[in-house]
């Protein structure tokens, strides 16, 4: 279970969010506007921020800013009306782990929630690595096992973590990014399941992994990963070992009418949340960049990152 304070000025859907909430386990706490909530942070203890992004008084923006400054350990996702996706695209580069869009809430809220929450929580429980090291190269091999997608990007995070490359607030930017990034690779590159079938209520996107898993020629592909660690930069590539696809057909997902569309989300948070990005080998390998001191605005390159045919990542 974990706390969500709710902020919203619209009584309706402070409702509606918290009783999704409260149905999955969760404690769902409102807010009514930016001073409510940050009055709430102050005196409840709170595991992640839900904030409407448009709100009369201080908006979406604003109070996730004085959220990341007082509290950057905490993580905001931004709750988004139609008519508001560049605003949301904006708040993901300021400082955001995530967004859901309102009209597709009854299926994205809880995953993403639950996404976050988990990848937050990991910092507390990793112990800090003292000894400082001039480079590093970690190498890994991977079954189609998301729990051990998951032990690779708690690594991963403490690495980057260690070497000043992320504060606390960046600590779940990067872990959300790897997330896509590793399950991008092993669902849609190794397993070829379209993330159309998320969206099915009658569980066709677990059953399809779990059906591929064990089955050849999806059973014996590996995702690879190369995390190079240096004074200025850390470089993850995550390759797997499926057909490919063509990256330059895939819509660019940071335009402002992609943005609110369930596809595609996973390739918005990976640009979003990394300083560079790129893609090799007919896409089947992504590499992504973390540096000590990003500029202002995030550096990507033409080449839009991964999604499998017919739609966009997670």
């Amino acid at each position: 279970m974990a706390r969500i304070l709710v902020v919203d000025d619209s009584p309706m859907e402070r409702r509606l969010a918290g009783a999704l909430l409260k149905r999955a386990g969760h404690e769902p706490v409102p807010a009514c506007d930016g001073r409510e909530a940050l009055e709430k942070v102050r005196l409840v203890p709170i595991d992640v921020v839900l904030v409407d992004l448009v709100m009369p008084g201080m908006d979406g923006l604003e109070l996730l800013a004085e959220i990341r400054a007082t509290h950057p350990r905490l993580p905001v996702i931004i709750f988004t009306s139609y008519g508001s996706e560049e605003v949301a695209a904006e708040a993901l580069r300021k400082g955001a782990s995530g967004y859901v869009p309102k009209r597709h809430a009854g299926k994205m809220l809880v995953p993403t929630i639950d996404s976050v929450v988990e990848v937050s929580r990991r910092h507390a429980q990793q112990e800090r690595i003292k000894q400082r090291l001039d480079e590093l190269t970690a190498r890994f091999t991977l079954p189609n096992d998301r729990g051990e997608l998951t032990a690779v990007v708690a690594f991963c995070q403490q690495l980057a973590a260690d070497y000043g490359f992320c504060d606390d607030g960046e600590w779940t930017r990067i872990g959300v990014a790897l997330t896509e990034a590793l399950v991008n690779a092993m669902v849609h590159g190794n397993l070829e399941i379209s993330s159309d079938c998320r969206l099915d209520d009658d569980g066709t996107y677990d059953r399809l992994i779990e059906e591929r898993r064990q089955t050849e020629p999806y059973a014996s592909r590996r995702v690879r990963v190369i995390v190079r660690l240096k004074r200025d930069e850390v470089r993850f590539t995550i390759r797997d070992e499926g057909p490919g696809f063509d990256p330059s057909a895939v819509p660019d997902p940071t335009a402002p009418e992609n943005v609110g569309k369930p596809c595609g989300r996973g390739l918005l948070l990976i640009r979003s949340f990394m300083d560079e990005v790129w893609h090799a080998d007919n896409g089947r390998e992504i590499t992504m960049v973390k540096r000590r001191a990003a500029a202002e605005e995030t550096t990507v390159s033409s080449e839009p990152v991964r999604a499998e045919p017919a739609c966009a990542t997670s």
